[in-house]
């Protein structure tokens, strides 16, 4: 099995290494602030108070996340988020979607980016674009899954009252064995292409927006 970092030492996938982990860091810390953000506007200032209205990756993503992210090209963030604060469970909701949220918005603009610079940049430059739209899809799309801990589980609780009844050691075992799902059967691969779907709508409707 190679590693993810092994890319780096190979001249022909060097530039795509360097490009997957700036544009991975870069969303996930502004996945992060976007909860900050939103939680201190809904009635929660405890990332705001620990430092999380930044871009630092290593406030936003930490040590281990950043070492991951350079050996395996997978990374994690973790904005503290008192629900308890918050001035309605449909606040809640939408503290969490503001984390994916600012990844589909993030698509959008680098597929703009992509379009716009199509015909004056190099191939390169419109390419390193392309995968920041499809990686934001993909990442959007796995922090909507309806796993505990994840943001899609928060979501979708608003609308399911009995996700709302499972205890935290449930939630942990839960997590862990769609984690696992995900890595070891085709959920992955089906995450993956459904994040280059959206990149692929971000792009066809920038083309037609702006006539390319």
């Amino acid at each position: 099995m190679n590693l993810f970092i092994e890319m780096l030492f190979k001249p022909d996938q060097r530039f795509y290494y360097l490009s997957w982990v700036f544009i991975v860091a870069f969303s996930v810390c502004v996945h992060e602030f976007a909860h900050a953000w939103t939680a201190s506007r809904l009635g929660d200032d405890t990332a705001a108070r620990n430092g999380h209205l930044t871009l630092n990756p290593f406030v936003q993503m930490g040590t281990s996340s950043l070492i991951m992210l350079a050996l395996f090209g997978i990374a994690w963030g973790a904005a503290p988020v008192d629900p308890s604060r918050l001035r309605s469970r449909g606040a809640s909701a939408l503290v969490s979607f503001a984390g994916p949220g600012s990844n589909l918005l993030l698509s959008l603009i680098f597929a703009g980016l992509a379009v716009g610079l199509g015909n004056i940049a190099a191939p390169a430059i419109t390419g390193f674009f392309k995968l920041g739209s499809a990686a934001n899809g993909v990442l959007f799309f796995f922090n909507m899954l309806p796993i505990p801990m994840f943001d899609g589980w928060s979501i979708f609780s608003l609308f399911v009252p009995a996700m709302r009844r499972v205890t935290m050691q449930q939630a942990q075992t839960f997590m862990w064995f769609f984690i696992m799902l995900v890595f070891m059967t085709r959920l992955g691969g089906f995450i993956w292409t459904a994040g280059y779907l959206v990149s692929g709508i971000m792009l066809l409707f920038w083309g037609g927006l702006l006539g390319m």
